[in-house]
């Protein structure tokens, strides 16, 4: 029998605004050790991806890693891999950026290490048909993709123990599965379970095995590092692989040459698909608790068969459903692509949108991702420089567009200085509000939302941790062992700036803070109608609202619409004011609206309101557990209905 060949495959990445002390730890806890461990163990040859932001920072602050990896490119013992250069998730580009993206990297290895990648890591092997021409366009001749991707579209697992190759429009590219299986042993379960899988592979007449997977297991999850070099993990590993290599029952290989050596398994179409918990985590909590529930009815054997693959959540481009954060990012990120490519991609510009690309910050899974501030921070400032770029000399301008594409227009005022988006279908509320010189959106604020997790650690609160001493703790186990007591706190809508309300005098703070209120009016979702104008060299925008709003109540009257007056000047002030008639409400009731801010920002109200605010703070997964995180400042003046006006005024300093 010829030997199985065994692709070794990792993928090293930290995102675009990670803080430089994480940075340095992985490179201390997983990669400098990784590299020397193989290099020990002459454990060759393996696969890498590094992602472009790391790229990035390892050319800065660390060039010896590179200098120490390059020997092994150029003898092949280590085939790099491609990928978008800023790690984005390709699906979810232009069609040109998508190829620009991995241009980049291509050309970066070219210059670095001076090989010619061919084969690429899909970012969270979220894939779509039409990649296939992008990639093809882009000089890539393989890719990786789950074994999932094939099982879902009613293949067999025995099938996918080889290259297929699949194409869009004639241009084609070779598919290996990754199988899920060794993605589960390694690095968490000892090595004899992966030879002794790898020799059912062989008996079985298959020719090839692969995995790939996050290098951040070996070391840099909870508990890995002890586990992987202290406790000697991955020593015994290589040991018992290499006997399995000089007993000739396996050959480790390169994905290079495994396409070459080993027969194709034919044509493959395959449908929208992530990974199985990719696919979980972007379904709206309600439907991922049903999910959930409906996988543990029909139990873990038959989920982990044949059965399993047919019962999916979403695709990934769903959480621009989910979260609307996520989606005015990657809405904003488009509408300046667009922008630059029709005034000849200034290479700053086209980098800065690169890295807006990033995908961390656009989704949440079992890491922080979205919830992270710092990282949503870092897609803002690098959509602030690169539309400062494209704005430069602009006087004060707005446009009437549908910008996040969800069937409503919004209004994009802008000038040199500053950015700002106003929805009048979500009641004139402001929720892009970007000043260039300090790079930060203030309405950049999250929404404290119901998250699955919630409800199911509350059930798991009485049972065991999860979990045996026979290997390390997988992220997946440290999920399922997240235990609450009670549910968080979550908004009634989404936070943005200018969210207007009228609540009863006999609201408390504390109820406030937990959402646990039912406003006397609310126009957080009301359209209104609006006009446009340029009176003295600003942009005004004035909103006509119902002065029901949406009610718990009924008015008995019929008050005159409240009125709302948005005024922008070039440097990036921004005035509301606001006009009601006291007759909407009883003479008690409070008009309140909110700003969620990102970060502080001068403030002024007139007249002079009772302020009530509070630190904006969300409870979210990451590889710790449950982390509670700072998201910004809630502020809300609050006048009495009886004053009939009030006018609120924002301004950053610089």
């Amino acid at each position: 029998m010829r030997p199985l060949r065994f692709v070794f495959g990792l993928h090293l990445h930290q995102p675009v605004g990670n803080f430089d002390q994480v940075f340095q730890q992985h490179l201390d806890d997983v990669y400098r050790p990784l590299l020397e461990r193989l290099a020990g163990a002459d454990f060759f040859p393996a696969v890498l991806h590094i992602s472009g932001p790391l790229l990035e920072w390892l050319e800065r602050h660390a060039p010896a890693y590179l200098d120490r990896l390059a020997p092994f490119v150029a003898d092949r013992r280590i085939e790099l891999l491609l990928g978008g250069f800023y790690e984005p998730v390709l699906a979810s580009l232009p069609r040109a950026d998508r190829v620009e993206q991995i241009g980049w990297l291509k050309d970066a290895l070219r210059r670095r290490f001076g090989v010619e990648a061919e084969g690429l890591w899909l970012t969270e092997r979220v894939w779509e048909p039409e990649l296939a021409v992008d990639l093809a366009e882009a000089g890539v001749r393989y890719a990786l993709v789950d074994d999932r991707h094939f099982l879902v579209t009613g293949f067999t697992s025995d099938q996918l123990h080889a290259p297929w190759w699949t194409e869009t429009s004639g241009r084609r590219v070779a598919l290996f599965p990754i199988d899920e299986r060794l993605r589960y042993l390694i690095p968490f379960r000892p090595p004899a379970e992966t030879a002794a899988y790898l020799d059912e592979l062989r008996a079985a007449g298959h020719q090839l095995a692969v995995l790939a997977d996050d290098g951040e297991k070996f070391g840099g999850w909870p508990g890995t590092r002890e586990w992987v070099y202290d406790r000697g993990w991955l020593d015994q590993f290589m040991a018992t692989i290499r006997g399995r290599i000089d007993a000739g029952a396996v050959e480790l290989s390169t994905l290079a040459d495994a396409l070459r050596e080993v027969p194709s398994g034919g044509l493959a179409y395959l449908p929208t698909a992530s990974y199985r918990e990719m696919e979980a985590w972007s379904l709206p909590a309600a439907a991922a608790i049903r999910l959930g529930r409906l996988e543990r009815d029909l139990g873990e054997e038959r989920i982990a068969g044949p059965d399993g693959s047919l019962i999916r959540g979403a695709h990934w481009r769903n959480f621009f459903v989910k979260y609307s954060e996520s989606n005015r990012m990657h809405k904003k990120m488009q509408a300046l692509s667009e922008l630059a490519r029709r005034r000849g991609d200034p290479e700053d510009v086209r980098r800065a949108i690169g890295r807006a690309q990033c995908n961390d910050a656009y989704w949440h899974g079992v890491f922080g991702g979205l919830y992270l501030p710092h990282l949503r921070e870092a897609i803002w400032r690098n959509l602030a420089a690169a539309e400062a770029g494209l704005r430069r000399g602009q006087g004060l301008a707005w446009e009437v567009l549908d910008l996040d594409n969800d069937g409503h227009d919004e209004i994009w005022v802008h000038s040199d200085r500053f950015s700002a988006v106003v929805s009048p279908h979500r009641g004139g509320a402001v929720e892009d509000y970007t000043i260039f010189a300090t790079g930060i959106n203030y309405a950049n604020a999250l929404t404290r939302r119901l998250e699955p997790y919630y409800v199911t650690a509350i059930e798991e609160q009485a049972r065991a941790e999860h979990g045996d001493s026979a290997g390390a703790a997988s992220i997946h186990d440290i999920e399922a062992g997240l235990r609450l007591d009670a549910q968080p706190p979550t908004d009634r809508e989404d936070r943005t700036l200018f969210v207007d309300r009228v609540l009863a005098p006999g609201i408390a703070l504390e109820n406030y803070v937990a959402g646990d209120y039912a406003p006397v009016r609310s126009w957080a979702r009301v359209p209104a109608a609006y006009e446009v104008s340029r009176p003295r060299g600003a942009v005004e925008i004035r909103c006509t609202l119902p002065a029901g709003g949406i009610s718990d109540a009924v008015s008995d009257g019929a008050p005159r619409p409240l009125e709302k007056l948005i005024r922008f000047t070039p440097d990036g002030r921004v005035t509301v004011s606001y006009a009601w008639d006291p007759a909407m409400a009883a003479p008690d009731d409070l008009f309140a609206p909110e700003l969620s801010l990102f970060r502080p920002l001068d403030a002024a109200f007139e007249p002079k309101p009772e302020v009530w605010s509070f630190p904006i703070e969300t409870l979210a997964k990451s590889e710790r557990g449950l982390d509670r995180t700072l998201q910004g400042e809630s502020i809300t003046p609050r006048w009495p209905v009886s004053a009939g006006a009030a006018r609120i005024s924002l301004s950053a300093e610089d």
